[in-house]
């Protein structure tokens, strides 16, 4: 469906201006169909988020620094959501041995398990929710870039 029609709005002032509302909506579609996916397992966008970089940087462990510079989002609290991700077993925080002010995160086997049983599914809903193919795909991922660039 045409973002005019979404959003029920006639006209932009510029095909500009249409592009910044039209990124922002479908990151807000986006967003709200991964939440869906994600609620039954019990963690958020943004915790999922975490929990890649965690395993990405398993089994080494990293700082709350270093999570928050590799987020999706920056203005997410990185150290609020490690904190939920450790109430829930999916995260661990310990002490820094050589700065005892830093403190190092990493994922348990229950994250990693977690992560695990979400790969196919994250799989599929990324296939079923961009309705384009696979040389559409890289293009908009070049456009995108070019966009950010």
């Amino acid at each position: 469906m045409k973002l005019e029609e979404e959003i029920k709005q006639k006209e932009f002032k510029s095909e500009y201006n249409k592009a910044v509302v039209n990124l922002h909506f479908t990151q807000s579609y986006l967003i709200t169909f991964q939440a869906r996916l994600f609620k039954p397992h019990g963690v958020s966008p943004e915790q999922y988020n975490v929990l890649r970089i965690l395993r990405g940087h398993h089994p080494e462990p990293i700082t709350v620094s270093s999570i928050q510079e590799r987020m999706l989002n920056k203005m997410s609290n990185a150290s609020r959501l490690v904190e939920k991700l450790k109430q829930k077993g999916l995260a661990e925080r310990k002490e820094c041995p050589s700065d005892r002010r830093q403190v190092d995160i990493t994922i348990t086997s229950k994250g990693l398990d977690l992560l695990g049983q979400l790969d196919e599914e994250i799989k599929n809903f990324n296939h079923s929710i961009i309705k384009l193919d696979e040389s559409e795909v890289k293009q908009l991922n070049d456009l995108l870039d070019k966009l950010r660039g």
